[in-house]
């Protein structure tokens, strides 16, 4: 009998992706979603956050929980409010769910929670940053600092929790880089800032299987960064994907504050330096990376 993953946030692009995977390894798949949908080959179960209500069936016939939910960080500038929905969104449903879950006789093997890369702050630098290096003390190292210890709460009930802080996803169907595209494939593109801010990315093949990985390996527990084996700087990012269209960059960089002006306090999305190492996963995994080189992935991609 096959087994069942229930993911939250599964309608998202790394949602997608991963349901596409998980249905070829011959899983099911379910989803709890505000809205009760029709899905493909997906069976969706509703849960009303701010209610406090989750389907039991949902819990009940999981074998697996992923949890992917959560406000876009870069969808709308940072006001008060639009802060506070990102940290609610994030940890507020994974304190349902560890409600749900106590004191019940569920089947749940292990839980995977995303994080972030963020967690180490926006702008680190040139520090070279692992599993072990502490929090950041910025928004998004407080975002993701809150999401982890909700993820505790799960891991307390007894369930094998796993924690995977996502560097920059590449995909063609979500995220920044169709954004980052359109001016390179214009003809207009050009680095941003100074051009020699780290990123640290993943092509969402390796994230996908990353996540599935760290579902069926009991030898998985705790932090891991999930980022490929060589970060790069913006202005190589720019230039590899410029050779991957064929295309010329000719203009010059893009200011900072141009880019501060234009997304405010969010523009540290973008203008921040993170040189993340996949330490745990190098050294105490067997995993491997389809995509190790920013170029193979863009040649995959574009």
């Amino acid at each position: 009998m096959s087994k069942t993953v229930l993911i939250t946030g599964g309608t998202g692009m790394i949602g997608r992706h991963l349901t596409t995977l998980l249905l070829k390894k011959g899983y099911q798949v379910s989803y709890l979603s505000r809205k009760k949908e029709t899905i493909p080959h997906v069976q969706v179960y509703r849960w009303d956050i701010a209610k406090g209500f989750i389907e039991e069936e949902a819990l009940a016939k999981a074998d697996y929980l992923i949890h992917l939910a959560g406000a876009g960080i870069a969808d709308q500038r940072w006001t008060p409010e639009r802060k506070q929905e990102i940290i609610a969104s994030r940890t507020q449903s994974i304190e349902l769910i560890a409600r749900h879950l106590q004191g019940r006789p569920y089947k749940l093997k292990s839980f995977v929670s995303s994080s972030a890369t963020g967690f180490y702050g926006a702008n680190t630098g040139d520090v070279h940053l692992t599993e072990e290096t502490r929090s950041g003390t910025d928004f998004l190292a407080h975002v993701t600092r809150s999401w982890e210890n909700a993820s505790e709460l799960i891991s307390n009930v007894g369930i094998r929790t796993v924690k995977l802080r996502v560097g920059v996803v590449l995909s063609m169907d979500g995220g920044a880089l169709p954004k980052i595209i359109l001016p390179i494939r214009w003809g207009i593109g050009s680095p941003l800032g100074n051009g020699k801010q780290w990123i640290s990315w993943i092509h969402i093949e390796d994230l996908c299987n990353m996540y599935i990985e760290a579902l069926e390996n009991e030898q998985w527990k705790g932090i891991y960064n999930a980022v490929a084996p060589a970060p790069v700087t913006n202005e190589e990012f720019t230039r590899q994907i410029a050779k991957a269209l064929k295309r010329q960059l000719w203009a010059p960089n893009v200011p900072s504050f141009a880019l501060k002006l234009l997304f405010g306090q969010m523009a540290d999305v973008v203008l921040g330096s993170n040189f993340v190492i996949n330490q745990k996963i190098s050294q105490a995994t067997n995993f491997q990376y389809t995509f190790k080189s920013v170029e193979e992935a863009f040649k995959d991609l574009l």
